[in-house]
């Protein structure tokens, strides 16, 4: 049996007045996702347990079938991952933003999408002025970057009970209540001090400022960690999975727990991904994997930036390119599953990720359907099918429906 799921990030949302009362989702014109709903069954899924953050991180482990609540620890570890950056026991990963802050404000938590070489750049200034053998800057993609604090045997500043903020939950507010808190926080906030004057007058800066770009006025630091340990998939589900996606975190979780991870050209997380590629790149991946997992990150994205127009083009793009291609390929199986589900809401009003359940369209070869006709918010609500625990999801979809 083939199975495939497709994650448009964070695209379940609330109904929205520049829609005419519509969610996204009942906005979009999206007849590959509607037809998964139409031949099988729509539900509801919690991945955001309400003790913890409701971030993609704890979203995605609770969406690939790991409780959680036995493995979150924050979201940098599980970058770090991707990058095929180690860590010891007692090291610690720091997510490390770019961002564009003026007069404490957040104006852009991705310093106006920085290119990942500007970003290197800057990183580059501040290891070589902030770094140590201690604290090492790593460049990733764009704005995405690590901090990573080698402990060399000691015991980390950091624990579980250090909290930090994601930038993306700031935007356009004040940024002085949310400086990091608890142990170690005073060594994030002196680097994220510092790299202000570090970066006022770097090159990168100064040409973005006379491109009439936003500058990188700092980094800010969040999600730290260290890594968790998490059972191959294979194991636990007797699967062997791929994953295509353009975010390292997703990159990350797929490295731990065994799945080959599929770079597709053109794969960007953002708005301009190659919607394209990914399914032309999904299907192919069909032929050797059991699983194919495909992630856009595009929908997240413009609920970030508050862009309901931008939201119901990224779902169409998802459900004609990825989708459609994909539900057709399985069916040359004979036995199959498909899954169309988020992560997490990210409502285009908060613009930010929040709790609560998210809606799912499952179908396949032996899935029995039910009455909906439609994928969206609504119809899921209405749905008697309900995981509260969102991660026990897999196992359904893995097994007998």
């Amino acid at each position: 049996m083939k199975f495939a799921i497709i994650i448009p990030d964070g695209c379940a949302d609330e109904p929205q007045e520049s829609l005419g009362g519509k969610t996204p989702l009942q906005a979009a014109q999206i007849p590959a996702m509607d037809a998964v709903a139409a031949a099988g069954l729509v539900g509801r899924a919690n991945h955001t347990p309400e003790v913890l953050p409701a971030g993609s991180d704890t979203a995605n482990l609770s969406l690939l079938g790991y409780n959680p609540l036995e493995h979150f620890t924050g979201r940098a570890p599980l970058e770090a991952a991707a990058q095929g950056i180690a860590l010891g026991p007692n090291d610690w990963a720091v997510r490390c933003n770019l961002v564009t802050i003026e007069n404490q404000v957040m104006k852009s938590f991705t310093a106006g999408q920085i290119s990942s070489a500007e970003a290197a750049a800057l990183l580059k200034t501040a290891q070589e002025t902030l770094g140590s053998a201690e604290l090492q800057f790593y460049p990733g993609v764009g704005y995405r970057n690590l901090v990573v604090y080698r402990s060399a045997g000691r015991p980390a500043p950091f624990s579980p009970d250090t909290r930090t903020t994601p930038p993306h939950d700031l935007t356009d507010k004040s940024v002085l209540d949310d400086y990091p808190r608890g142990p170690g926080s005073d060594l994030l906030t002196r680097l994220m001090s510092e790299s202000v004057g570090l970066f006022a007058e770097h090159p990168v800066n100064v040409a973005r400022r006379a491109a009439q770009k936003s500058p990188a006025t700092n980094v800010w630091l969040w999600g730290l960690g260290s890594t968790p340990h998490l059972t191959p998939f294979a194991q636990l589900y007797g699967k062997q999975g791929a994953m295509i996606t353009a975010v390292d975190l997703l990159r990350g979780l797929a490295t731990l727990i065994g799945w080959r991870r599929i770079e597709v050209p053109g794969a960007t997380g953002y708005l301009d991904t190659d919607y394209a590629a990914k399914g032309r790149y999904a299907c192919e991946a069909l032929k050797d994997a059991d699983l194919v997992c495909v992630h856009v990150e595009a929908t997240d994205e413009a609920s970030h930036e508050g862009n309901a127009a931008a939201k119901v083009k990224a779902l169409e793009e998802i459900s004609r390119h990825i989708v459609g291609p994909l539900f057709e390929a399985l069916k040359q199986y004979g036995s199959y599953r498909i899954l169309v589900t988020p992560d997490h809401p990210t409502p285009l009003r908060t613009k930010t990720h929040s709790h609560g359940n998210v809606p799912f369209a499952m179908a396949g070869s032996d899935v029995q359907p039910d009455a909906a006709t439609v994928y969206d918010d609504p119809t899921a609500e209405r749905s008697a099918v309900l995981f509260d625990e969102g991660w026990r999801l897999m196992g359904h979809f893995l097994g007998s429906p």
